[in-house]
């Protein structure tokens, strides 16, 4: 049995807004002056989660192309950092075309 205090808890771990869905997919990212790789784990409307090790820290903010076809530019902030596996970003995607288009290829994949 989950007592009151463990569910509301839980609830308020759970602040995304739309479902994240499952996506294995490579993402470079603009760091200075070098290019960091990294693997798309999930991704929503507004955030994905990137494998990166070692990761970046909270609050750092950078550019990056996720690899859909086509390749799509963002701008992204970290949000959660798991220092084992990578981070957590939203992002921003810098047309309406691209946010279009990415609309598109998120509603034709399976909810995680």
């Amino acid at each position: 049995m989950i007592t009151d205090d463990v569910k509301d808890l839980a609830e308020r771990l759970e602040r995304r807004i739309d479902p994240r869905r499952k996506f294995r997919g490579k993402i470079e990212i603009e760091w200075g002056s070098a290019i960091l790789v990294g693997t798309v784990q999930d991704i929503g409307r507004e955030g994905m989660f990137i494998e990166l090790v070692p990761p970046l820290w909270l609050g750092a903010t950078f550019g990056a192309r996720l690899h859909f076809p086509p390749v799509l530019p963002v701008q992204c902030i970290v949000k959660r950092v798991d220092p084992a596996k990578g981070i957590a970003v939203t992002y921003t995607l810098s047309s309406e075309g691209d946010a279009s288009q990415l609309q598109d290829l998120l509603a034709r994949m399976p909810v995680e």
